[in-house]
């Protein structure tokens, strides 16, 4: 028998449980203040419009529905970006973030052989996953600062500088996974000028675009640095966060060339790759973004309810910070909860600690400390910070 996956595992154990008080922080899905998925409205109008076009389901191209990579790439870049309007972005609609990612490494694999992947340390549990399986072999940069429960920005950058030349560098755009650690606009510079001068090649996952913030645009700030430079690099999207549609598996990879010939070769080689491993992406998924991003007034609706769900986010993440403040009577700064972004805390607990969280409080999480408070509700934050107070001062 393989080992129950470490983030989807949760979940499992959740279901599970029957203690009245359980969470499950685990798995990033948003949830409202009743703790209930959440199918977003513009969706449903989206849909319906659907419905009343009687669309087919016809197979998609290898390349998936050409509305939705239009609007995918103009979402990311910026409609008026000149990487777009040259045609220099190569748009491949993927399954989801993950597939999306497992495709650009089968590309590294194939066309880039021997080049290394920098991963942040700690990222997403599934980055290492997806290289092993290409056979694209990976190192780790230093991120996360468990001092200050911030970036170690110093570490990256000297990790960073001392990778080989021609390196692909692993960055999360927006709302580190797991850790909800974003560099500064001054840092994100410092750290293209280094890429740059390594003729490195960046490689984005933006799987937060909007729902880190609430604001598209400030999201897609730090790809759009990278663009303005004229620099080439690759960004891997899912829309399971900010659409919620996380069954939909729907998401895209782009490559950013210098010239709209290279980003045809390259577009080429991608849909290459795909055919053998899926044939071709799912549609429905991908309608529903086309009408929404594609649509002014659907688009409307999208940014007011992601507003919504970033600021119901912002308000546990600030309750759940009152909370341990009033309850820790030891001085501890527990202001790393309000300075991280996203969906995500970074707890800095340990595996013991995080072990006890479940087994005596019933909160579920991954062993690395990480919480969703996506999936916590205002009624629960001072339950949840009793039971890392617990854990933090009586486990060791």
């Amino acid at each position: 028998m393989a080992p129950p996956d470490p983030i989807l595992g949760v979940s499992e154990a959740f279901r599970a449980d029957t203690h009245e008080m359980k969470l499950n922080l685990g798995v990033g899905a948003y949830r409202t203040e009743d703790l209930q998925p959440y199918v977003l409205n513009v969706v449903k109008k989206a849909e319906n419009l659907m419905l009343e076009r009687g669309e087919n389901k016809e197979y998609l191209p290898i390349e998936g529905l050409a509305a939705f990579n239009k609007v995918t790439a103009e979402l990311l870049l910026g409609a008026q970006n000149d990487v777009i309007q040259q045609q220099r972005v190569a748009t491949v609609q993927g399954l989801s973030g993950t597939g999306s990612l497992r495709l650009a490494a089968a590309l590294i694999e194939r066309y880039f052989s021997g080049s290394k992947v920098l991963i942040s340390s700690p990222t997403w549990g599934n980055h290492k996953n997806i290289f092993n399986d290409a056979r694209v072999p990976w190192s780790e940069y230093r991120y996360y600062d468990p001092r200050t429960v911030g970036l170690d920005f110093h570490g990256m950058i000297s990790d960073i500088k001392a990778a080989p030349e021609g390196s692909f560098v692993l960055l999360h755009g927006c709302a580190h996974n797991p850790t909800g650690i974003d560099p500064t606009p001054e840092q994100w510079e410092s750290i293209a000028d280094v890429i740059q001068e390594k003729n490195h090649i960046p490689f984005f996952d933006v799987a937060y675009q909007g729902f880190a913030s609430g604001s598209l645009d400030t999201d897609a700030s730090s790809v759009r640095l990278f663009a303005a430079r004229g620099m080439e690099f690759l960004v891997a999207q899912s829309y399971s966060k900010n659409l919620g549609l996380y069954a939909e598996r729907i998401g895209a990879i782009n490559v950013v060339c210098s010239s709209s010939d290279i980003a045809k070769r390259v577009k080429s080689q991608l849909k290459r790759l795909a055919r053998p491993m899926y044939s071709n992406p799912p549609i429905h998924g991908a309608r529903i973004v086309a009408n929404v991003v594609g649509n002014p007034e659907l688009f409307n609706d999208w940014k007011e309810e992601m507003e919504l769900m970033a600021g119901r986010i912002k308000s546990v993440r600030k309750k759940l910070y009152d909370s341990l403040s009033a309850k820790d009577n030891s001085g501890k700064d527990w202001s790393f909860v309000l300075k991280q972004i996203g969906m995500f805390s970074f707890t800095g607990l340990n595996d013991a600690q995080s072990e006890n969280m479940t087994n005596k409080w019933h909160v579920y999480m991954t062993k690395d400390g990480r919480i969703s408070l996506a999936g916590l509700s205002s009624a629960k934050c001072e339950y949840l910070a009793d039971a890392i107070i617990d854990s933090y001062y009586n486990i060791s």
